[in-house]
């Protein structure tokens, strides 16, 4: 694998405690960036979640895998310190060049798997606080500095390679939607300015609190296969990272501004493995097992929606197209009726 280059670049990655945030930083600092980890947990004050990972360690790894790793404790549902973070990265390095917003990807308030009927939603407001209103006010706070300098990367990490839903409820699956349907409107207002976004997800995340879960480290994660034999095809926070600093490094990420991308898409296409060498495959596993999960009809729903939708925006760009033809036909023949 060829590590991308990011040196003298300048990125912030917001939720970096732990899972794909922390993945995502140690990554970009893998390839020489210079990368802000924030998020709540500091040594000695964790967050609400109550568990061990702080930014701290976070800055730590990034600076021992080549990066310069720096570590500020932001709430990103404060307004105001994220404003003050962003002035603070401008004023040091007169630069922004990738914002990743990975904050609450793993909410408790998002609440476990269930049908919508049965959804609590004593703390729902709270989730969307959290979970989207945080990327608003973090990309809100980060743009300019991009535009300013015309160049730049956004990326929302996400769940689900789909238009659609990502996790097992439907607060969860309004929040994992939304986060893919803002980096979209992003990249339709940001295209001009020539800086790009994007939403990403990983597979099956090799997390702290999932390794927790089935009772695993880093180190034996593969007993876990014992109690699901999926968990052999995942990844660890890193391959979702690696996907990021390969998008990061890409001349032409522009290009891709607005897509639904996957960690295990990006590594076909880039070629980068996991920090073991492997490269796990969720999407052809998941196409193998979607039948247990009860996913195909509603994937044939979503495909038929698409086509519909895809002939609709065929239908006005037909329309859009030739009012522009009609109009540059306008113009020209006034040109020609002033000249004579």
């Amino acid at each position: 694998m060829t590590t991308p280059s990011l040196s003298g670049k300048v990125a912030v990655v917001a939720g970096a405690t732990r899972g794909a945030g922390r993945g995502i930083a140690r990554a970009l600092g893998e390839a020489g960036a210079v990368v802000y980890c924030t998020g709540r947990s500091v040594t000695g004050k964790p967050s609400p979640y109550n568990r061990p990972e702080t930014i701290d360690e976070t800055a730590g790894m990034v600076t021992a895998s080549g990066g310069t790793g720096i570590a500020i404790r932001v709430d990103h549902t404060v307004e105001s310190e994220v404003e003050a973070l962003f002035a603070r990265v401008v004023r040091d390095h007169e630069r922004l060049d990738v914002l990743v917003n990975s904050i609450a990807g793993e909410d408790p308030l998002i609440g476990s798997w269930g049908s919508f009927w049965k959804t609590d939603v004593s703390h729902g407001a709270d989730a969307f606080r959290q979970s989207i209103l945080s990327h608003l006010i973090t990309a809100k706070h980060a743009a300019p500095a991009m535009i300013k300098k015309r160049r730049g990367l956004i990326v929302e990490v996400t769940e689900g390679d789909t238009v659609f839903g990502g996790g097992g409820n439907a607060i969860s699956d309004v929040i994992k939607s939304s986060l893919k349907g803002f980096a979209a409107r992003m990249a339709g207002e940001l295209h001009s300015h020539r800086v790009a976004a994007v939403s990403i997800t990983p597979g099956f995340l090799r997390s702290e609190s999932m390794l927790q879960h089935f009772g695993v480290t880093e180190a034996n994660w593969r007993d876990a296969g014992k109690k699901d034999k999926n968990f052999l095809e995942s990844e660890s926070p890193l391959f979702v990272g690696r996907a990021v600093a390969a998008l990061a490094g890409d001349p032409k990420v522009l290009d891709r501004s607005g897509d639904v991308l996957s960690s295990w898409e990006l590594a076909r296409e880039y070629g980068f493995d996991d920090y073991d060498g492997r490269r796990p495959d969720w999407g052809v596993l998941f196409g193998k097992i979607a039948p247990s999960f009860g996913f195909v009809e509603p994937y044939r729903r979503h495909r038929a929606f698409l086509e519909r939708m895809l002939r609709r925006m065929d239908q006005y760009l037909e329309i859009a197209e030739a009012t522009m033809a009609d109009r540059s036909k306008s113009a020209s023949a006034g040109k020609s009726s002033r000249r004579k």
